[in-house]
Order: C-alpha cells, then structure tokens, then sequence
C-alpha cells in the first residue's frame, strides 16, 4: 500500500517558488468562502511515521492561510479529566464548527495503532476500533464534515536519515527524543499494523492520502493542492435538497397494542406512602454518593416525557438527595447558534460529568428522533441514522463506566389536557405552559409513534428505557428514584 510513497518523489526548488504564490491565494480564498458560507467544517487528520513531515506541514498550512480560522489540536498522553470520560470526549471537544478548519495530530487513529504495536493489545481490539472510527466518521460526514487523513509516509532507510538529520541539526535536535528511536526499532510492525489500520479505515466518505514526506517540496505541494480541491469542490456543489419524505414503515399492531399503550399510567399512592418511600430512596441515593467505589464511576439521568409528565418535578426530588456540588441539570433547548455549527451530539459530549458526579439532561439528544423528526427539522435520513449513533453513544458512556438511566414518563391525554388547564389557572405555574405545548399535543399521533420507534430501537441490554406511567406523580418520583438507586446499588 505504500510503495507510491517510496518512489523518490520531488519538486524542484523553481517549480515550487512558482506555484506556492498563487497556491497561498487560492487557498485563502477558499478559507474565506468557507467562512462566509458557514456551511461545513473541515477537518484534517495528520498521522504517519516519525519525522515524515508532519509538523512542518501543519505549521505551513497555519502559515499560508488565516490561522485565526484554524484550530490546531495535538494529543497528547490524556489528562485526569480526559481519562475520566470516554476515550472519544477529546476529539469531539477539538472538532471545528462550521466555516472553520480544524488539524488534528494523530485525532482517534494513533492510540489503536500504537496500542498494537506495543503488544498492549490484541488483534480484536484493533479491529472494534477500526470499526468504531469508520462510524463516527460517517456521522461526521453524515452531519456536513469534509474530512482529509493525510498519512505521511517514509522507507525505513529514509526515516533513519530523517531522524539523524533532525538530531544532527542544533536547531531541530530537540525534536528527535528516545522514544523516537526505541518506536524506530518497531518500524517493521508499524508498518505493517498502519497498512492494515489505514486500507480498513478509508472509506468512500473518508480516505486516507499517503503522502510521501522525503521532500518537504513535494510533500507541502500535494496537500496544499489536495486541501484545496477538496475545499473547491465542496464549496462549489450547492447545498443537497432534501428528498421528499417517504412514508416511514410502521409495524402493523392488529390489536392496538405497544410500548405506550400497554403501560398503566395510574397507581394509587397515598400521601403517607409518599412521604415514606420518599425519605427512604432519598436517603440510600445520597449514601451511595459516599460509598467509597461511587467515585471511580459517573452518572447520567435521562429524562424525557410528553409535555406536563412531571419531568421537572422528579428531577427536582432526585436533586433534593444530593450534595449540589456533585451534579449539573442540564435543560435542553432549541439549539444555540454555537451548538448549531456543530454534530447534533457534541452539546451532550461537552456536558459529561467526570468520575463521582452526575449530569441531569431535561431532554436530551433524544429530541433528534422526537421532535426533529416531528416538526420536520431534520430529514428522514438523519433521524433514521440517529437511532444507530446514540445507540453507539450510550455504549461508549457504558463501556467507560457510566452509569446511564434512561426515562420515559407518560401520560394519557386526558392528564395532559386537565394539568395544561391548571397551569393556565395558576400564576406561578403559568411559565410552564406555551403555545407550543398547546402545537405539540395536535401531533398527539404523531409523537406517539416516535416515542414507540425510539424505544425499540434505542431500548438496549446496556441502556435499557425504563417507562414510567405518570398520571400520578407520587408513584411515578418513587419510581424514578427507586430504578436510579437500583442501578446505582449495581454498579457500585
């Protein structure tokens, strides 16, 4: 796979000087159309052998465009807090918005292939990554990303005098380090786990380019060019019309039953069982806070429901049992202008909490299949493909140690309907009742079958829905706090 990278390419020095002017301008100009049209990001991954280039690149790339719609990122050895969230957290806090460029050393792709190298893990283990990395690219892509992977590529002979070169050189010494020899004697399985990490990693939506790094002529020109093409080309196509909507499938149910309509809404709960199971569930919540194995793991509560289900309400007791040091509630609105640039789930990446805390989300990124798909904000398109991304999201919080609890409280319509009337009646409730409540309970239908379609396609071994009937709110907050000490009480 790299034996066009090992041919000698070159650029003479006269040919360069001659082309970089009018290639600086260009590219520029295409960084100028990119931010005015706000329409995509771009994002450069830079990996490949040691001393290939790859600095010098990305630094001439800072240097030939604007570098203040640049964002750089490097990874290092991850930080405490990185650690404490799921391996991806970094990456998606490095990505660009839209009209933006971002570079990004190394990004998902060095980690698996060192991993391998090194013996630190197996042949298996490669391959979920790889199989991880071409999903979250294509949901990258899927939300508008123009992605570039340039792999910088050496011979073994040619990185030998690379390395001594750099090290021969008082002003480049510094650069070349023990670990760059020690990997150095690796070169042979590097090579080999690379090739076979970048043939299953590039993919229609996002290729690898095998850049040959000997000469830094040859080498800047072909991903200035190829940058800018790229750039060129997805500049010039016009933004996709969405196709009409097709009539999403529903599954036939002969006898009127489902997840919603099977549910009892309505248990009888007296005030003095309250208050009882109450002080009870508060009480083991706020105590499993202090067990000493709670603060090697991290909570996340889900919740979501139909308009006057009572979210807020049990949200606010399970708040009641906790230290308000060690949680954020997290209410979730129509997106932000700065939340708009970026892949609808990058607004619940940044809100992880770390190791011993707990994030809250009222809504959550749940709303691209609930409301998205209802109101028509996204395409039939986007929220199918949704389904298999937050089912990709919530494995990677689990897998990391997270403690995920997922609720759907329902009401009947009629419920809604009288808790609508007695908000309009009561002044201090009245902020709780908008003419779009009054918008959304006309697609009553209509977000039933969402909600129905949510379930059984994001309801998983690993995250399960728990499905709350909450006609009476007394039952329903000892429900939700009884299922969040359970799961606790399991993972500690």
């Amino acid at each position: 796979m790299f034996e066009s990278a090992e041919l000698g390419n070159k650029i003479d020095k006269e040919t360069y000087d001659r082309e970089v002017p009018n290639l600086r301008e260009d590219l520029l100009n295409a960084q100028y159309d990119l931010s005015q049209q706000g329409r995509f990001p771009v994002i450069i991954v830079v990996g490949g052998v040691d001393g290939a280039g790859k600095s010098e690149t990305v630094n001439l790339l800072n240097e030939w465009m604007d570098p203040r719609h640049i964002q750089t990122h490097a990874f290092p050895d991850p930080s405490d807090e990185e650690r404490e969230r799921p391996y991806m957290w970094r990456f998606w806090r490095a990505l660009p918005p839209r009209g933006k460029i971002g570079i990004l050393f190394g990004a998902w792709h060095s980690a698996p292939i060192v991993e391998r190298v090194l013996g630190r893990s197996k042949s298996a283990k490669l391959d979920q990554s790889i199989e991880e990395i071409i999903r979250f690219e294509k949901m990258l892509t899927g939300e508008g990303a123009l992605i570039l992977k340039f792999w910088f590529h050496l011979s073994k002979e040619q990185q030998k005098k690379r390395l001594k070169a750099l090290e021969k050189d008082p002003k480049t010494r510094w650069r070349i380090t023990e670990t760059d020899w020690e990997r150095f004697k690796s070169y042979d399985r590097f090579r080999k786990v690379s090739e076979y990490f970048i043939r299953q990693t590039s993919s229609t939506h996002a290729p690898w380019i095998v850049v040959e790094g000997v000469d830094h002529r040859y080498r800047s020109l072909t991903v200035g060019r190829l940058l800018l093409n790229a750039m060129r080309e997805r500049l010039a196509k016009k933004p996709a019309a969405r196709l009409p909507e097709k009539k999403h499938p529903v599954q036939p149910r002969v006898d009127g039953k489902d997840v919603l309509t099977s549910l009892v809404l309505t248990k009888s709960v007296s005030k003095e069982k309250y208050n009882r199971e109450m002080e009870t569930w508060q009480g083991r919540l706020n105590l499993l806070t202090r067990h000493p194995k709670f603060k090697e793991r991290s909570v996340v509560f889900v919740f979501e429901g139909q308009d006057a289900a009572g979210k807020g309400g049990a949200i606010r007791r399970v708040m009641q049992a906790l230290d308000a040091r060690v949680y954020q509630g997290i209410p979730i609105a129509a997106p932000t202008e700065e939340e708009r640039a970026q892949p609808y789930l990058w607004r619940f990446w940044r809100n992880l909490p770390r190791s011993g805390r707990f994030t809250i989300f009222d809504r959550s990124w749940y709303g691209r299949v609930l409301v998205e798909r209802v109101e028509g904000f996204c395409s039939e398109n986007d929220w199918m493909r949704a389904y298999s991304e937050i089912n990709d999201f919530e494995s990677q919080l689990v897998l990391n140690g997270t403690v995920l609890v997922k609720f759907w409280l329902q009401i009947s319509k009629e419920e809604q309907l009288k808790r609508f009337r007695e908000r309009e009646k009561t002044s201090f409730k009245h902020f709780k009742i908008t003419a779009e409540d009054w918008r959304n309970r006309q697609k009553w239908k209509q977000y039933h079958q969402a909600v129905c379609d949510m379930i059984d396609r994001t309801s998983t071994e690993i995250a399960p829905w728990t499905l709350v009937g909450a006609n009476n709110k007394y039952d329903a907050r000892i429900k939700v706090l009884r299922t969040i000490v359970g799961s606790i009480e399991s993972a500690v």
